[in-house]
């Protein structure tokens, strides 16, 4: 009788572990559908934009560099993100001590990272390391009915300690919401933001507002002049 038992309950248990999986899976394809299609994304060779009107990102996807401009301090930053070298210009003068450079470099790498999640996550999803689990149906801030995946991460990422919660809209199926822990034990979110104003750019959609802040300057290219990754010179964009 108890043999029955356990053999019912592991059969249970994978049934709803294959139902969670096909679900996940299905999100995934969904969102990435909605937005243009991995492929077409992959193809996305520059896309820039400015992160809550603090620093101005041009990122060239496709050989691996990014332009970063602080706003309010005039520092400029051309980086590697191969190796994180980069050279850096602060207020009109190029920063030659290794130390200074290095730590700048490290800090524009992680800026990055950070600025870059909170517009293109949405293609991230099957990143190595990134671990998503079903939560169920819930609704948004807005009263609308979202399917809700948590995601962690295993060891990679500068921030793997955090935690998100993301909606994904029964309609449009795209992400209409996310919500931030701090940690993956937290069990009330540090915020809760929309993912407003999907526009085209090239061939993907990408979302720029985050309810009260919001990501602009969106554009993407499909090739700009490499100065614009080596020179401190105000570029040309075109």
């Amino acid at each position: 009788m108890k043999k029955i038992v356990l053999l019912f309950l592991f059969a249970s248990l994978l049934n709803t572990s294959f139902a969670q999986d096909e679900k996940i899976q299905d999100l995934k394809k969904g969102v990435l559908k909605a937005m243009g299609g991995k492929k077409n994304y992959d193809k996305t060779n520059i896309i820039q934009w400015t992160f809550f009107g603090t620093r101005t990102h041009i990122w060239d996807k496709k050989n691996q560099v990014v332009r970063i401009e602080y706003l309010r301090d005039r520092t400029i930053i051309l980086l590697n993100l191969k190796d994180k070298s980069g050279r850096v210009s602060k207020k009109g003068r190029e920063v030659m001590a290794a130390d200074s450079l290095k730590t700048l470099c490290l800090e524009a790498y992680n800026a990055w990272i950070n600025d870059s999640y909170w517009l293109v996550m949405p293609f991230k999803l099957d990143d190595p390391g990134v671990k998503l689990t079903y939560v169920g149906e819930q609704n948004t801030a807005e009263n609308k009915p979202a399917d809700v995946l948590e995601m962690t991460f295993e060891k990679v990422g500068v921030t793997p300690e955090n935690k998100y919660h993301i909606f994904f809209d029964k309609e449009s199926k795209l992400i209409s919401q996310w919500s931030f822990f701090q940690t993956i034990k937290d069990t009330k979110p540090r915020f809760t933001m929309p993912w407003k104003e999907y526009k085209t750019y090239g061939k993907i959609l990408l979302s720029g507002s985050r309810g009260e802040r919001s990501l602009g300057d969106i554009a993407v290219y499909d090739k700009l002049d490499p100065t614009v990754f080596s020179s401190f010179e105000k570029p040309v964009l075109k």
